[in-house]
């Protein structure tokens, strides 16, 4: 198993003003699907943030996201550990397949692979 990205997942309520701040930083709108949208640095593609107004499908908002190559090998991995799952292993429509734990310190952690 290996990561491709981690990605911290900010609430946020003003996305326009967020695009315009960051973008100052030299960070770009990558995607933007209403109720998150994620920013990247056109040189560094994987040094990313996202900011979030609400899960749709989840009961919670996940603090981070980490996209693995093998999200089952993952999740399979995480139950053995006795970990609490607080999403469960499913995939979704806009072509992610996921889940969420909690890590030890209480964060949420959606963990994903694109199909």
């Amino acid at each position: 198993m290996s990561v491709r990205r981690v990605v911290p997942n900010l609430p946020s309520a003003a996305p326009e003003g967020n695009r315009a701040f960051y973008g100052l930083l030299g960070l770009e709108e990558v995607m933007n699907h209403g109720w998150i949208m994620t920013l990247a640095s056109p040189e560094v593609p994987a040094a990313q943030i996202s900011f979030m107004a609400a899960d749709p499908t989840a009961p919670v908002a996940p603090d981070l996201s980490v996209e693995v190559d093998d999200v089952d090998a993952v999740y399979a991995a995480v139950r053995e550990s006795g970990a609490e799952i607080v999403h469960p292993l499913r995939d979704e429509e806009w072509g992610v397949r996921r889940f969420f734990v909690r890590d030890p310190g209480g964060r949420v952690v959606n963990v994903l692979g694109h199909r």
